[in-house]
């Protein structure tokens, strides 16, 4: 129970003001009163420069090694969670469309907007519907493609009929997600060229009279519509407006919909060698692979695709309960964001890098980077009868040294670097550092700056409440990196404001 338990519990209570202790922690959590800008700088730090957008602002920033704003790009629109540098200098970004219909929750967006190096938007899409909002992240493919993460809208009725317990079933319906793969077109649109949904990979054991009712554990292809979180608490209208006054809650939150995001994918990565997309699956505390190979109707079925298997799951890892070969002992992922492959060429190549955001231990939570070898067997994984999928445990992962100081509940993320280290975002706070294999810091810097957009009706483009410097996710990139050649990368005078506390 870690998206209710964590970001409902940070957002519901924590942030409540009226409480001195519990704000006080709410301060802690987002780093509020602490130092910002840079906090250390090592000889052994990569050369390079940062780019991040945060959670309320308008602005991407690009800052040197010294915390230097080098450059900028500008949005009207406050951020759903990714930005990406693409190699010809361009800016891909998430936007929150303000006119977005029916869809409620963290990480909403609809709108992917791509700005040339100066600043110019050379591409806008919108994908929100009543049917469907892109949200969290995509990722952009080698042939300029771009795999995009959305929830459908299902109605009581379907979501019945799927064989879900009608006690997880909130009166708005639920919002599956699913990947569309984008060919963008001229200046304003896209052409969906492949996709997949997982209302067309399930299975229960609830209700006999539905053409999903099975065996779940001998379905570790598909997912258990019943499994994952219970619907939070009702709560009244008067409460919800409240909460969205304080910045709580999104402007599309209603008392139907509490719920109906129950899977929360919040990231998304295309591996192209094996021409596979893993996702993270944030309420089933579990990573996803699946075959992009097929066509999109063999990816509505159980076979076709270099792994002969459509689009059922080819991998997944996390939470083994969820598919009945295991239980919450052998749990390892908790609300986890950010699973992507190491690129070739990278140590640790083909491994999967995950941002864990909720480990237990009796001494409090933590958070951990992990690094596994997933049981690639040419185009699919190996997986014994009745087991569940291996690795036991990561070959490699980073905690603080005193393991309860590095804490980031929701958002966040971590990738490898070219000469081994790993960069870290802790997307509560803004904090982004660099870590050696041996996890010595040798770069740290805490974003000053915050931003103060707002959807038209006075709130805040995602509920971050007291966390006014989150950042969803923060990149680093070297000083070879294709986006920055023949560039003029000096600091802006004057440089931007930060926020005053």
């Amino acid at each position: 129970m870690y998206k209710y338990a964590c970001y409902l519990f940070i957002i519901s209570i924590y942030f409540c003001s009226c409480e001195n202790a519990k704000y006080e922690e709410a301060k802690k959590l987002g780093g509020l009163g602490m130092p910002r800008g840079i906090i250390s700088k090592s000889s052994e730090a990569t050369p390079g420069y940062v780019f991040f957008c945060p959670l309320l602002s308008t602005t991407t920033y690009l800052i040197n090694l010294d915390g230097e704003v080098v450059h900028t790009w500008e949005s009207q629109y406050g951020p759903s969670g990714f930005v990406y540098l693409k190699d010809n200098g361009n800016l891909l970004r998430g936007g929150r469309d303000p006119k977005a219909p029916v869809f409620g929750g963290g990480g909403q967006g609809g709108l992917i907007e791509e700005f040339s190096w100066d600043g110019e938007l050379v591409w806008s899409y919108k994908f929100a519907t009543e049917s469907h909002l892109s949200h969290h992240d995509v990722s952009v493919m080698p042939n300029d493609n771009i795999l995009v993460i959305a929830w459908e809208a299902k109605t009581p009725v379907e979501a019945k009929q799927a064989g879900r317990k009608p006690e997880l079933i909130p009166r708005a319906g639920i919002w599956p997600d699913m990947i569309v793969e984008l060919q963008p077109q001229g200046k304003n649109d896209a052409k969906i060229i492949w996709e997949w949904h997982f209302w067309d990979h399930l299975v229960q054991d609830f209700d006999s009279a539905q053409h999903n009712f099975g065996v779940v554990s001998d379905h570790p292809g598909l997912l258990d519509i019943n499994k994952g979180e219970p619907l939070p608490p009702p709560i009244k209208k008067e409460e919800l407006e409240e909460l969205k006054a304080q910045n709580q809650a999104v402007t599309n939150s209603t008392v139907e919909n509490r719920g109906s995001d129950f899977l929360h994918t919040n990231a998304i990565d295309y591996n192209s060698v094996l021409d596979q997309i893993v996702i993270s699956v944030h309420d089933m505390n579990e990573i996803f692979i699946i075959d992009h190979s097929t066509t999109s109707d063999e990816a509505a079925g159980h076979s076709g695709g270099n792994s002969g298997k459509g689009g059922d799951f080819i991998y997944r890892w996390g939470n083994p309960q969820i598919y009945n070969r295991g239980d919450s002992t052998h749990q390892i992922l908790g609300g986890q964001h950010d699973a992507r492959w190491i690129p070739n060429g990278y140590p640790g190549e083909g491994n999967l890098m995950i941002f864990n955001n909720v480990n237990r231990t009796k001494h409090g939570p933590y958070s951990a980077i992990m690094e596994i070898e997933a049981p690639l067997n040419e185009k699919s994984y190996a997986l014994q009868d009745g087991k569940s999928f291996g690795p036991d445990k990561p070959v490699w992962s980073y905690i603080a040294p005193d393991t309860t100081s590095f804490f980031a509940p929701f958002i966040s993320g971590a990738h490898r670097m070219i000469n081994g280290n790993t960069f870290i975002t802790d997307g509560p706070k803004g904090r982004y550092f660099e870590v050696n294999p041996a996890g010595k810091i040798l770069w740290e810097y805490w974003t000053p700056y915050a931003g103060y957009s707002r959807m038209p009706d006075g709130t805040f483009p995602q509920p971050v409440g007291a966390l006014i410097y989150a950042t969803f996710r923060a990149t680093h990139i070297t000083t070879d990196h294709p986006a920055l050649k023949g560039k003029v990368l000096k600091p802006i005078i004057p440089q931007p404001e930060i926020y005053k506390e």
